[in-house]
């Protein structure tokens, strides 16, 4: 009789790995998108009111009320910093370079706590308080929120840096989403150091 020889079953190509879905950095990317939305309305309604406190006083500023300009100036020059070490740790990352990844969000964290220090130093040298007026209730809304946004990112920061610590050198897409917040935060205080600090 013939000989039968066993056959092996087709089996079918195995099936493509799913495209990254990227919900970090989406979700990320909307809280931006309403920060900077919500900051960007406060500074309308700021313009508003300064406008309209110059029609009818000629000043939008208190009289008692001065603005020290060298810790605005610097916390706009600390967001250079905090966005270069933001890109070197997704640069690092991607290279597998894990020392110089956390190094990088140290550096991020540091300067970051800087320009709150700065911010607080601020409020200290103006003398001003919240029920003194439509421009003290404006200027802590905006600074406060701000100043929210910056402990946002602070956590954001630490989180990154203990992942990476721990070992998940894999995650990059976080580190990307990471430097995303710092670059919208920097567009924010650039909003706020003109319209607030400068223009006054």
């Amino acid at each position: 009789p013939a000989s039968s020889s066993a056959t092996s079953p087709m089996t079918a190509p195995a099936a493509a790995p799913p495209a990254p879905q990227r919900q970090v950095l989406v979700g990320v990317a909307l809280a931006v998108m309403a920060a900077v939305m919500m900051t960007g309305s406060m500074l309308a309604v700021w313009a508003l009111q300064r406008r309209d406190a110059i029609d009818l006083q000629g000043s939008w500023l208190p009289d008692s009320v001065s603005i020290p300009e060298v810790p605005t100036n610097v916390m706009l020059m600390a967001f250079i910093g905090i966005c270069i070490f933001g890109q070197w740790a997704v640069y690092s990352a991607k290279h597998d370079d894990r020392g110089h990844t956390i190094l990088a969000l140290g550096c991020t964290f540091l300067v970051a706590l800087l320009v709150i220090n700065a911010q607080a130093f601020v409020y200290t040298q103006m003398n001003l308080g919240i029920g003194d007026g439509t421009y003290a209730a404006m200027f802590y809304a905006i600074t406060g929120f701000f100043l929210l946004l910056m402990i946002v990112g602070l956590l954001f920061t630490t989180v990154a840096a203990f992942r990476f610590i721990g070992g998940r050198t894999a995650d990059r897409e976080l580190l990307t989403a990471h430097a995303l917040y710092w670059y919208a935060m920097s567009a924010i205080y650039a909003g706020i150091w003109f319209l607030v600090y400068v223009t006054k």
